[in-house]
């Protein structure tokens, strides 16, 4: 392959007494699309940001096309020639979407004493047009939705002209057009020699995009393979260091009880009229595409948004929430899709979040009862594998699977009737996604009604006893497990018709 546009050599770093990175190796040539695989705290993040400047190496050497260098903070890793599009958004929301996309870069006129609005609204829409984003660059990134802040970052990227570009799971709020659409720009990148570091859990894009498929476990290197030259279970035994059996645990039917009804139920122009019944220990599966409206119904049926019309039935009984304390008081949780902002405090400690709903276990009179909190977070890092060196470390220090476990453990401890699951496994390795569907197939049996709302069909089709399908905030589509396909439901999703138990 000849030089290496980007190499690393015997990476170490360590975070609070525990090694991140042990020994890490990396090389990325021109025009190659290298996908870097392993599960949740194996180092990828830690490497890339070591990559980008924002972490600087215990010990090891950096080179760029074979020379040796030291990269002390983003800005270096973009004079060198680096850029990376972060898992979580790096966008200011209050600025617009050319003022994100050229920060600290704007282009100047008259002596450099004023920016030169004209011409960056102009490159703005060039850097658009290539990530097929048909938005108006003075409009504010507060008003875009995921996948549009998502092709800003992606167009932002490009900007900078870099000779290695890093994705840190690029396509995890994409749909199938703009996933196509990317993959068509990294082609194009490729073709003139860029270099690409793509990360992501989703098996069948690694198998499409990329030319080599490297391979981290614990911190340390394991492998590195052709793409061509290598399968699914093959990655997925060095990810995890075992075979993975059971991927998709087999279910018990639910019972006949109806858990929950919803009656023609609307959310502003989001959800019109949506209607169903949810049985006890069922796992509900609800696909559609971007918009289709399947996050503001889960967010209704917290209490997170207004009901404007329409009923809920929980236990034989109607129910109005009027909040978000509403439902919890009624046994209704939601793991959000968005864990950063909405799942979260970042700021906050490990076991801080973990307590955030459930203060009434831990209270004694005016005051936190340690030991109470202590029991309830150990019980949940042991119980979910969360791994952490310190409960009291804060959250945002965890890789992003562990970040999702703590989410999920801070809703087990409120004891849920029905357990809404948005987009669960977002951003999350094969074994740590095995984990939540093994531990879903318990709390069903345990007569749990859970509701999954994922992007991803085959978690969908494995993981529900029943799938309904939203378009343009409508139901266009109800399927048994039996009847379920890829390809029925994308008939519904995108407006079509197809038969179906509805």
């Amino acid at each position: 392959m000849g030089e290496f546009l980007l190499e690393l050599r015997g990476i170490k770093k360590s975070f609070y007494g525990v090694k991140a990175l042990d020994g890490m190796n990396l090389q990325v040539g021109k025009g190659e699309v290298l996908a870097v695989l392993g599960e949740n705290g194996a180092g990828k993040s830690t490497m890339m940001k070591i990559i980008a400047g924002v972490y600087q190496p215990d010990e090891g050497e950096i080179l760029i096309e074979g020379k040796s260098v030291t990269i002390k903070n983003t800005v270096d890793a973009q004079n060198l020639g680096i850029s990376i599009i972060h898992q979580e958004f790096n966008l200011i929301p209050h600025l617009s979407v050319a003022e994100n996309i050229f920060l600290g870069r704007e282009p100047m006129k008259r002596g450099r004493l004023f920016i030169d609005w004209s011409r960056m609204i102009d490159d703005t829409k060039k850097l658009l047009q290539q990530v097929g984003l048909s938005v108006n660059p003075k409009r504010l990134v507060s008003s875009l939705n995921v996948a549009e802040q998502q092709m800003v970052e992606i167009a932002k990227s490009l900007s900078f002209k870099s000779k290695v570009i890093i994705m840190d799971e690029p396509t995890a709020a994409l749909n199938d057009e703009e996933t196509n659409n990317l993959f068509n720009i990294i082609k194009d990148l490729k073709k003139r020699g860029v270099g690409v570091i793509y990360i992501s859990h989703r098996m069948e894009e690694i198998f499409e995009i990329s030319d080599s498929i490297m391979v981290l476990r614990d911190g340390r290197y394991i492998d590195r393979l052709k793409t061509k030259e290598t399968n699914r279970e093959r990655i997925v035994s060095l990810m995890v260091g075992r075979k993975l059996t059971d991927y998709y645990p087999s279910l018990v039917e639910p019972k006949t009880k109806v858990k929950i009804e919803v009656n023609n139920i609307f959310v502003g122009d989001k959800v019109k009229g949506v209607s169903f019944q949810a049985y006890e220990g069922e796992i509900l599966g609800i696909a559609g595409l971007m918009g289709s409206g399947r996050s503001e119904l889960a967010k209704a049926l917290f209490g997170a948004l207004p009901i404007i019309r329409g009923t809920m039935i929980l236990d034989g009984k109607k129910i109005t929430l009027k909040n978000t304390k509403d439902a919890i008081r009624h046994g209704i949780a939601l793991v959000s899709d968005d864990r950063k902002n909405e799942g979260l405090v970042l700021s906050m400690s490990i076991e801080e979040n973990i307590s955030l709903a459930n203060m009434d276990l831990i209270m004694s009179s005016l005051f936190i009862n340690q030991k109470k909190q202590k029991e309830l977070v150990e019980r949940n890092v042991r119980f979910l594998k969360i791994k952490t060196s310190n409960p009291s470390l804060e959250v945002k220090y965890l890789s992003g699977g562990n970040q999702q476990k703590v989410v999920i453990g801070k809703w087990l401890e409120t004891d849920p009737k029905i357990f809404i699951l948005n987009e669960p496994t977002r951003g999350i390795d094969v074994g740590a996604k095995a984990e939540i569907y093994q531990l879903m197939k318990k709390l069903a049996e345990q007569g749990v009604t859970i509701i999954l709302i994922s992007s991803e069909l085959p978690e969908l089709l494995g993981m529900s006893h029943r799938i309904l399908v939203m378009h343009e905030g409508r139901i266009t589509g109800e399927f048994s497990r039996e009847e379920a396909t890829q390809e029925k439901i994308m008939i519904c999703a995108t407006g079509g018709e197809t038969s179906g138990v509805a």
